[in-house]
């Protein structure tokens, strides 16, 4: 089986054109004989990496509320036009595909942005639709709180996958449900910081035995649009390269098939052997003989919460 990390620049809050972006990097891996790849943290269509160089909890600013605005403006929609093309090229081209969005809510929710990855079987279409479940640090500004609905694995070829969004591969009771949930091959995808891959791919890959692939994205202060409310802020911080990749494979022994790569915008490849994911298994099996269910009880609610429910 052949698994591939793209590392990639979005075009930053440009859904069309990323999305444009995607489809061709996924005729590329396709070519190479790509089985499954990955697309970084909120790739389309783009990390809202402004807060943590412009003051952005500071409450009622109104250029941050304009910044909010455009950004929720580029967010995509779960029944949009960009993924109805991701799944029609996924299709043509048989390729599973793990990509990064900014997913604008509906509903109650339509002014809400989600970190969402989803999951695009190349038969089935969209498969999962996980949304983080707690943004990180000054994420919380600007996320929406996910759920457990998308906490589950997907049948690739004959592995189960599963992925969860940058620093919630950090959180032990969600990696246990991916890995509880039959996980063969882990995908983690980030906006692009070496310095997590280094520490938690190859520590994933150990403690689920299993195949770990991160997916992370490069980004510079180029690539922000000059209307972007806070381009000008921005640049007086003097800030050039904002995400500079990472992304990495790791095999269920821990050893490094790929060790992180930075500045590169390209698609990471490694062949794997899924065989090696049950020899590693002698030893340890976090959720099957390593496992104390007698001692300890987990319970997954796979619900997707809403803020309300209408009946009648």
């Amino acid at each position: 089986m052949r698994i591939a990390a793209a590392q990639a620049r979005p075009v930053w809050l440009d859904p069309v054109a990323t999305t444009s972006k995607v489809t061709a990097w996924l005729e590329t891996a396709s070519r190479d004989g790509v089985d499954l790849i990955a697309f970084p943290e909120t790739f389309l269509s783009g990390y809202p990496f402004w807060l943590e160089f412009t003051n952005g909890s500071a409450f009622g600013d109104p250029v941050q509320k304009k910044a909010y605005a455009a950004y929720l403006d580029a967010g995509i929609e779960a029944g949009g036009p960009e993924i109805a093309q991701i799944t029609e090229a996924a299709r043509d081209l048989d390729i599973f595909v793990y990509v990064g969005t900014t997913e604008r809510g509906s509903g109650p929710a339509r002014g809400t942005i989600y970190c969402s990855l989803f999951a695009i079987d190349p038969r089935k279409g969209v498969v999962g639709r996980h949304r983080k479940l707690v943004p990180t640090y000054e994420e919380k500004l600007i996320w929406g709180y996910g759920d457990g609905y998308g906490l589950r694995t997907h049948q690739v070829g004959h592995a189960r996958v599963g992925g969860l969004n940058c620093w919630e591969n950090w959180m032990p009771q969600a990696r246990h449900a991916l890995y509880a949930d039959g996980e063969d091959i882990h995908v983690s995808v980030w906006p692009g910081n070496p310095n997590n891959t280094v520490d938690l791919a190859r520590f994933i890959a150990i403690e689920g035995r299993v195949w770990s692939l991160a997916a992370c994205g490069l980004l510079a202060i180029d690539d922000v649009p000059p209307d972007f409310p806070l381009r000008p802020a921005l640049e007086e911080t003097g800030i050039t390269a904002i995400r500079r990749g990472g992304s990495a494979i790791a095999a269920p022994d821990g050893s490094w098939v790929v060790e992180p790569v930075l500045d590169e915008e390209r698609i990471i490849v490694a062949d794997i052997d899924l065989d090696m994911v049950r020899a590693e298994r002698l030893a340890l099996d976090s959720t099957g003989h390593s496992s104390r269910p007698d001692v300890f009880r987990v319970t997954v609610d796979r619900s997707r919460l809403d803020a309300a429910e209408f009946a009648g």
